[in-house]
């Protein structure tokens, strides 16, 4: 290949890439299509697919990101971004799926498992809904904020997982994208949940990164606010002084709190690494039960209660999908497949730490939103820990899911994101669609993960 060549900008030709949604019906698939699809589909676990026929008969030697549709549509750097950006018509209209590395992990039978090609097969089979894929370990992150507008201009983000962990850089060696990197596109993610975007699905080590994104988001508001010297309209200062009050009782809770794991201590604050995301005292592979947040009934005595107590009110007030799932759904076993976790205290100093700094910014939001502190008004409004699993009778991963609240300013109305440390779209053999047959609709109709994938997906959409 000459230089000349190397230099050439990627064309719709020479990519393959399709212009028209959908491959499995007789007319281009539409948001509204997708929708009704997904509620088709969630109705029951017995009607038949709305495609008869139809169902994808794979060659897993094709079934492959960057090989043939419908996983045709990769993003492997800004040449690839700039040409879909000229396409609204194709990323409004999919799913963007991230991927912070090349596999979820290896599996019982010794496969690198990559999952992603999952989620694109379900939403194929379920809704013909397309899905782009943005390999970050391969591409690295050349925009975050770009690509963070990009994706949340679409039905739906979702960041997958991987091996490394979240609280050790040295763990994303070899990888284009570093933790830090990822991790500020995590954060524009966090950022982008307005009255025009779809919702975000955060995955197992996508699950991990938006915890500690959580944290950066408030270390990041916390020492701004003190930073800030005069608010418009604030000519006394009183509104400046108690905004900077509350910023440093969030600061004093952040580095005080500990995070305890069988009595041991394993982090001290919010700027311990290991203060978001620590390991597992398990490591947690297969199928478990899902269980309701709050199961084993034990509140710690070194969190403080005010963490409980807020986080208590935030999930008596408002609805996570997966909380209404887990009371009105039989039993829901999923695929578990990870070796670190988010920890509880972190994720509940997160919740109490939004809803104060939300609820404070209420009555002077008009003088924030002429400040570089504009910012603060797209940050999250609180997270509720939806769900837990049990590894081995005593060990529990205590946060297994969680929703991010967002509350409309003006309006009051609540849009939410997800995250959730298991795997919904991996079935029971934890394989990857290609290397092993692809589920029939049937099949996908009955499966506990793919419902819950879809129902986040679903809700999400009407926000």
């Amino acid at each position: 290949m000459t230089a000349q060549q190397k230099k050439r900008k990627p064309t719709l030709e020479s990519l393959a890439w399709r212009t028209s949604p959908g491959i499995l019906g007789h007319h281009p698939a539409t948001p509204e299509s997708i929708h009704a699809l997904l509620g088709y589909y969630l109705n029951d676990r017995t009607s038949p697919s709305p495609y008869p026929g139809r169902d994808m008969l794979l060659d897993g030697s094709l079934f492959d990101w960057g090989v043939a549709s419908p996983l045709e549509k990769v993003i492997n750097g800004e040449d690839e971004l700039e040409l879909l950006l000229g396409l609204p018509e194709v990323y409004r209209q999919s799913v963007h799926v991230v991927e912070p590395w090349q596999n979820v992990g290896i599996n019982l039978q010794g496969e690198a498992v990559r999952a992603s090609k999952n989620v694109a097969y379900i939403l194929q089979q379920v809704a013909d809904a397309d899905t782009i894929l943005y390999p970050l370990w391969q591409s690295g992150v050349f925009n975050p904020r770009r690509m963070a507008h990009t994706m949340s201009a679409g039905i739906a983000t979702i960041v997958q997982g991987g091996n490394p962990s979240a609280y050790d850089p040295d763990s994303f060696a070899g990888a284009a994208a570093g933790l830090d990197d990822l991790l500020s596109l995590v954060d524009e993610l966090l950022l982008r949940r307005s009255t025009d975007s779809g919702p975000s699905i955060f995955i197992c080590l996508g699950h991990q990164l938006a915890a500690s994104s959580h944290i950066r988001l408030l270390r990041r508001a916390v020492t701004e606010i003190e930073a800030t010297t005069h608010l418009p309209l604030d000519d006394n200062g009183r509104i400046l002084a108690n905004l900077k009050r509350v910023a440093g009782d969030i600061r004093e809770m952040g580095e005080n709190l500990q995070v305890i794991k069988n009595g041991e201590v394993i982090a001290t604050g919010w700027q311990d690494r290991c203060f978001a995301v620590a390991p597992n005292e398990q490591v947690e592979v297969g199928e478990r039960q899902l269980l309701p947040y709050g199961s084993q009934n034990v509140l710690k005595d070194h969190i403080p209660s005010v963490l409980y107590d807020t986080h208590a009110l935030v999930a008596d007030d408002l609805e996570g999908v997966i909380d209404t799932m887990l009371r009105s759904e039989r039993t829901l076993k999923i695929s578990m497949f990870h070796g670190d976790e988010v920890n509880e205290e972190a994720a509940l100093f997160a919740s109490w730490g939004y809803k104060l700094l939300h609820d404070t910014l209420v009555p002077i939001r008009y003088r924030i939103a002429v400040t570089p502190l504009a910012w603060l008004l797209s940050m999250p409004y609180a997270i509720e820990i939806l769900s837990q699993t049990c590894v081995a009778g005593d060990d529990w991963t205590e946060v297994g899911t969680t929703c991010i609240y967002y509350k409309d300013w003006e309006t009051h109305t609540i849009r939410r994101s997800f995250t959730c440390q298991f795997h919904p779209e991996l079935m029971a053999d934890i394989r990857d669609i290609g290397k092993r047959e692809g589920p029939r609709y049937a099949e996908l109709k009955d499966n506990d993960g793919a419902r819950l994938l879809v129902r986040l997906l679903y809700h999400g959409m009407q926000e």
